[in-house]
């Protein structure tokens, strides 16, 4: 399993650069790398004994793929094999192919990195690569979107940076354990980091919503799929080493998960509805950082499903979707995806739901459930939307339905102990009660909050008030 490591994450960076001598083949390279690394996660799940690698042993820098990789890994092989055949006849040059690869070659080795400052240099890889990818169409909105996002990663990237030299000045070590005798600001520094490059609590609403919204529907699919989950699997692998760190993260993550959906249910755009919802389901991975891995991976699928199928639909407002029928085809995989993320049975959304629930603590349950009810009376908006329209739907379309569409299905059996007649009852009741709010109280009105926090203007000073506050959390 070593070299079949090595040879995994090497080949990734290496096909990413080839694909430019080879751009007749560039699709099929990038999708057997895709396939590569889902057969990889596959493998791991059968192993019995997590597997670490130490590659600089004075500095910490080590490797570790465990279960909790996994989840991410096929996360990422099977989003992205997705987004290739979405992509597959549209005429996509080999540079998008070549970015796309090496940013999951480094998603991939975020997955597995057991130290910070391997994380620290794949983090700014892709950083650099996602900005290639926004500003893909080279229109003076997307150019700008992505110096936008990429200013706000860099920053982050900074307040992290700090906070790792302070960890190494004080363990003379790179590794994640160094976090035990961290001092209060290095700890407060690098969750900052990794909060805003998650997009986690209120950093989500200035950096996600634009730059789903502006983005290519195959760019947002791959976004908020797997990219915004990197920022955030250093802090599930955190929280489940330390219980310190494990406090923090599951208040931020109860707090992440209301906001999110309050935005997500008020919201008049699909894109930026889809964006808020990522808010608040990071919420939910981090509220409960031991089934975390599972809860990504059912996110990730539906997520990249639900951008690629609102990229389809003949309006972005849902106000004008209401007066134009959908085609039924597509309706009916809108229908599907929108039961997952709420939480209906035989969808893998159902088993995350139900496991994320029974991992809570007592303080968080209210909190969870009035955000699982609130996803409910969101995603009512694209359930009753009216169908029976006509529209070409292309065959790359279908083919990434399948993979993520299917993977639900499947994925549904990975906790079936969930169904127990109390588990079932619960969820049904919550997505039909959801169903009545949305209804008799949300649809008849139009309630758009203010974007304040959205303004570029804002960046640094919401950043100084969370790194307030976490410093404060962590002394206490």
């Amino acid at each position: 399993m070593t070299i079949l490591t090595i040879l995994w994450i090497a080949l990734s960076f290496f096909v990413g650069f080839v694909i430019y001598l080879f751009p007749p083949l560039s699709r099929y390279l990038a999708l057997a790398i895709a396939l590569f690394s889902g057969s990889y996660a596959l493998i791991n799940f059968g192993q019995s004994s997590p597997l670490t690698l130490q590659l600089l042993d004075n500095f910490g820098v080590s490797l570790l793929v465990d279960q909790l990789s996994s989840f991410f890994i096929l996360t990422n092989a099977l989003v992205t094999a997705a987004v290739i055949f979405y992509c597959w006849n549209t005429g996509k040059k080999a540079f998008f192919y070549a970015q796309l690869i090496i940013l999951h070659g480094s998603m991939n080795a975020i997955f597995i990195c057991a130290d910070f400052i391997s994380t620290y240099v794949a983090l700014e890889v892709i950083g650099i690569s996602s900005f290639l990818l926004i500003a893909y169409p080279r229109t003076n909105k997307s150019i700008w979107v992505a110096l936008r996002y990429l200013f706000v990663s860099n920053v982050a990237m900074l307040f992290y940076l700090i906070g790792v030299i302070l960890v190494y000045q004080t363990n003379h070590s790179f590794s994640f354990a160094g976090f035990t005798n961290a001092r209060p600001e290095a700890i407060a520094l690098i969750i900052l980091g990794l909060f805003v490059k998650g997009g986690v609590f209120v950093s989500g609403l200035w950096l996600l919503p634009l730059t789903y919204s502006e983005s290519e529907t195959s760019v947002a699919a791959i976004l908020s799929g797997v990219v915004v989950k990197v920022g955030i699997f250093p802090l599930v692998r955190c929280a489940l080493m330390f219980e310190e760190i494990n406090s923090i993260i599951r208040i931020v993550g109860v707090a992440s998960a209301l906001l999110g959906v309050i935005y997500t249910i008020l919201e008049q755009d699909t894109r930026r509805m889809l964006a808020f919802s990522s808010v608040s389901q990071l919420g939910f991975i981090l509220a409960a950082p031991e089934v975390g891995g599972f809860y990504a991976f059912s996110h990730g699928l539906v997520k990249s499903a639900l951008f690629l199928i609102v990229g389809n639909l003949p309006s972005f407002q849902f106000k004008e979707l209401q007066n134009k029928p959908i085609y039924k085809p597509l309706w009916i995989a809108l229908v599907v995806a929108s039961f997952s993320i709420s939480g209906f049975p035989l969808l893998s959304g159902f088993g995350a739901k139900v496991l994320t629930m029974k991992s809570l603590l007592g303080w968080q349950v209210i909190v969870m459930n009035i955000a699982a009810l609130g996803t409910a009376i969101a995603f009512a908006k694209f359930i009753f939307l009216p169908q029976g329209g006509e529209k070409t739907i292309k065959y790359g379309f279908w083919s990434a339905m399948a993979i993520l569409l299917g993977g639900l299905v499947v994925a549904n059996g990975v906790y079936y102990k969930a169904y127990t007649l109390e588990n079932v009852i619960k969820p049904l009741v919550t997505i039909g009660l959801g169903w009545l709010i949305y209804f008799f109280l949300i649809k008849p009105i139009v309630l758009r909050l203010p974007r304040m926090l959205e303004q570029f203007d804002h960046l640094i000073g919401v950043m100084s008030l969370i790194l307030v506050s976490l410093f404060w959390m962590v002394l206490a």
